[in-house]
């Protein structure tokens, strides 16, 4: 009896090709989408933590390099606590926009938190440079009305990261070539991003004719979007002109920026 040997199949070693070149494939695509995403990681922490770090330390840098500006090297006082009533607060022209014109200090956000302020709120000249804009149109430091400015939560130094943290009562000081604007704290709101009647000369009353001084920080909300705005109302308080001494209150940052005196 004759047996028939079968012969071998031929297909079977292309097959086993195909499926390797499958499998070689899905192995670069994985490999590529590894890198991609720790690309992305490594951009994410440069933009949110190390890239903070330093622009933030550029903001406190600049806000310094203002100061001594306006305290022409000769040293910061410190005002006495019965100093004498200084009457209406000067209060400046606006500059032109992305022109920095004061620094925000706020001691609740840090010992030493202090922020240019520039005129305008746009991203790439004022915003993402500087740190605190002023919304054209509202009031300057000390006029009676509405005095606004937004600043980032996150990235580019997150100037307003904390602001949820002010308390009531706090104070807020926006410093000028002129003296020290003090506003205190009184309440945060949450709006859309589309809320713009926190822009009003008495916020949230269009028309409105205002009789207080107000101060208005707008920022981002919640903390890494941009769904809504979370908004912080000062009301004015005081003012301390340069010639007399920086407040008490701040003299420790003061001191920092001018020079010892």
């Amino acid at each position: 009896m004759v047996v028939e040997h079968a012969e071998p199949t031929r297909g079977r070693p292309r097959k086993r090709e195909r499926q390797r070149r499958r499998v070689s494939v899905i192995g670069v695509l994985g490999e590529l989408f590894i890198t991609a995403g720790v690309v992305v990681l490594l951009f994410l922490g440069w933009q949110l933590w190390i890239n903070d770090l330093f622009a933030s330390h550029a903001q406190r840098d600049e806000a310094e390099g203002l100061s001594q500006t306006w305290s022409k090297g000769e040293g910061v006082t410190v005002a006495p606590p019965d100093r004498v009533d200084p009457g209406e607060p000067i209060v400046a022209v606006a500059p032109g926009n992305a022109q920095t014109f004061a620094t925000l200090i706020i001691p609740r956000l840090g010992a030493d938190y202090a922020r240019p302020v520039a005129e305008g709120v746009g991203l790439e000249d004022v915003l993402n440079t500087h740190a605190v804009g002023h919304y054209p149109g509202t009031q300057m430091p000390g006029a009676v009305g509405n005095s606004a400015y937004a600043a980032h939560r996150t990235g580019w130094g997150s100037p307003f990261f904390d602001i949820d943290k002010l308390q009531v009562g706090d104070s807020i000081y926006v410093e000028t070539q002129d003296g020290w604007y003090r506003y205190v704290f009184r309440s945060l709101e949450y709006v859309l991003a589309s809320g713009v009647g926190v822009l009003d000369q008495v916020p949230q009353l269009t028309g409105v004719q205002p009789t207080d001084r107000i101060i208005t920080l707008t920022s981002c909300n919640p903390v890494y979007t941009a769904d809504e705005r979370i908004v912080a109302y000062g009301v004015y308080d005081t003012w301390w002109p340069r010639a007399g001494g920086a407040p008490p209150e701040i003299a420790g940052i003061a001191a920092q920026a001018g020079g010892a005196g």
